[in-house]
């Protein structure tokens, strides 16, 4: 099976939810550890198509945690927090094509319209097969969200 057409199965199980229907802003953060969590966006959704984003987050209680710690003046930068650790966590946005079946990475890391083949060295450092490594990262990502994390779900709407 092609990687494409397998991180669109996956996707289509993670996003699954009460009633068929995507609707544009629709979010879910899973939970893998204490550590580690991921949230899925819907940006938009067309008749063959839609839209995903998919990003590495920090659980609430990192976040409640970091907020109560007191920021000093010490020259030691402290990497968990600001802007610098949004920069490392991975982002993506993801466009499925539902009437071929298969999900495509749309940009990764800001970087948008990746290459299939990139001619190596080049200016900007990518790989020759960057397009290939960045699905086969969604592809691992997917399987680790479906196989430990946990989503909070409200049974009432």
């Amino acid at each position: 099976m092609n990687l494409c057409e397998v991180n669109y199965m996956l996707l289509i199980r993670l996003l699954a939810s009460n009633n068929d229907a995507e609707i544009v802003g629709d979010k879910r953060c899973y939970f893998i550890s204490d550590f580690l969590s991921y949230q899925t966006e819907i940006l938009e959704v067309t008749r063959y198509t839609s839209l995903v984003s998919i990003c590495q987050t920090l659980p609430y209680s990192k976040i409640t945690s970091e907020k109560s710690i007191q920021q000093t003046d010490s020259p030691i930068v402290n990497f968990s927090s600001g802007k610098f650790s949004t920069l490392l966590r991975p982002k993506m946005v993801i466009r499925l094509y539902h009437d071929a079946r298969m999900a495509e990475v749309i940009s990764n890391q800001d970087i948008r319209q990746v290459k299939p083949r990139y001619d190596y060295p080049n200016s900007k450092m990518h790989l020759p097969d960057e397009k290939q490594q960045i699905n086969q990262f969604l592809k691992e990502w997917l399987q680790l969200s479906l196989k430990l994390g946990q989503v909070h779900i409200s049974l009432f709407e």
